[in-house]
């Protein structure tokens, strides 16, 4: 049975991540016939349309308000209930970011749908969807099906595919004037402070170099960061070197920090504390690079190093620098 899905597009500095490309990809799966919409909140929505009807969605809803330029709760939760309400679809999806955690379940509960979180796949088996999202820190799977009702789902980065663009395709086009409750809009945001390095989004990029109480001092993230900039990576840490103060908890991966599924994650100097493995044991190719033969992080690494990293990740970055000149 075909089904009208939403999907609330997440844009960030006028950039529209990945993670919506992919919630569009999983829309199309699921709506089997059925339309697929994608919402993008603030005034420079216009920005991304082409971009999304080239990805699988049929409309395309704009609010151009500038009170949704930056995230608050307040006001993503009153124009985010509105649209689902003029779309009236039969699910709803988001990226399990920082946004997406935030106003679904808000949304949902004040709807009184369903929802499920953290969803690393979505298929659509005998008429009804089912979600699968993982349990006890990434040791186990399970399948949720929903059968009727309005549900919403959050899609963890990185899991399903995005479609290929085709250059073919173009969106219906709607403008959603969506009215705010001033009393309710509690929040303002005055400026923005960015702590975390520029470049590749931890929470979306492809390869992940991390380091841990290994790299001894903010120093010795250099190499790291460099290793990561020849792969087109992002740099991330354990819960201990973010602890010392060698790096920004922005960088943090684990338990509770940010949870990736790279295809290729680097781990340089982390002993694999059960915390860090939540946060990064689903990555389809982990390398450990650790001094210590019994480090833990070697029981979930697909190729393990015993050596020095500052001895190892100089030497890796010179092999990768080969490789990417001979393959240009």
């Amino acid at each position: 049975m075909s089904k009208n899905v939403l999907v609330l597009a997440d844009v960030r500095d006028g950039e529209l991540r990945n993670v919506s490309l992919e919630s569009l990809a999983a829309a199309t799966r699921v709506a089997d016939g059925g339309a697929v919409t994608a919402a993008v909140f603030g005034s420079k929505a216009k920005d991304v349309v082409e971009e999304l009807s080239h990805h699988g969605a049929d409309k395309v809803v704009l609010v151009l308000d500038e009170k949704l330029d930056q995230y608050t709760t307040d006001a993503y939760f009153q124009a985010f209930k509105q649209v689902i309400e003029h779309v009236e679809p039969d699910v709803i999806f988001t990226g399990h970011t920082a946004i997406g955690r935030d106003v679904s379940p808000r949304v949902a509960a004040r709807l009184g749908c369903g929802l499920v979180s953290d969803c690393t796949d979505v298929e659509v088996d005998d008429s009804q969807i089912v979600f699968t999202r993982p349990i006890y820190a990434g040791k186990a799977f399970v399948k949720k099906a929903f059968r009727e009702g309005t549900v919403f789902a959050t899609l963890r980065p990185n899991n399903i595919p995005a479609l290929e663009a085709d250059t073919s395709r173009s969106a219906v086009v709607e403008e959603l004037e969506v009215q705010f409750a001033e009393d309710l809009l509690r929040t303002v945001v005055k400026d923005v402070v960015r702590k975390a390095s520029e470049g590749v989004d931890l929470s979306e990029a492809r390869v992940i170099v991390s380091g841990g109480r290994g790299v001894k001092s903010a120093d010795g993230f250099k190499p790291l960061q460099e290793l990561a900039d020849v792969l087109g990576g992002a740099v991330g840490a354990s819960r201990g070197a973010c602890d010392a103060e060698y790096c920004d908890y922005a960088l943090q991966i684990g338990q509770t920090g940010k949870v990736v599924t790279p295809d290729l994650y680097i781990a340089c100097g982390i002993s694999g504390a059960i915390q860090h493995l939540a946060g990064m044991s689903n990555s389809k190719v982990i390398v450990a690079i650790n001094k210590d033969p019994e480090a833990n992080i070697f029981s979930v690494a697909d190729y393990g190093i015993v050596g020095d990293l500052f001895e190892v990740v100089p030497m890796l970055t010179e092999e990768f620098k080969k490789v990417l000149v001979e393959s240009k």
